[in-house]
């Protein structure tokens, strides 16, 4: 399992969501932009279907994934 605990582009509140990790400042679980990307979105589209996300939150989180997954 992935530590999202670093990124700075996310938050976890036990109180939203279920306590999954979310982009920062929305509801917009994590877990939904790796979805729409094995589904084909591009993440331009991502960003429009999701507003209050960010083009900066999801490259960073991107980053974080990257670079999680080559430490591992």
């Amino acid at each position: 399992m992935m530590d999202w605990s670093t990124c700075a582009a996310v938050e976890r509140d036990p109180e939203r969501v279920s306590g999954a990790w979310i982009f920062r400042g929305t509801r917009v679980p994590v877990a939904a932009l790796f979805e729409n990307l094995e589904n084909g979105i591009a993440v331009g589209e991502f960003v429009t279907l999701f507003p209050g996300v960010t083009l900066g939150q999801v490259r960073t989180v991107l980053e974080h994934a990257a670079r999680s997954a080559v430490a591992a």
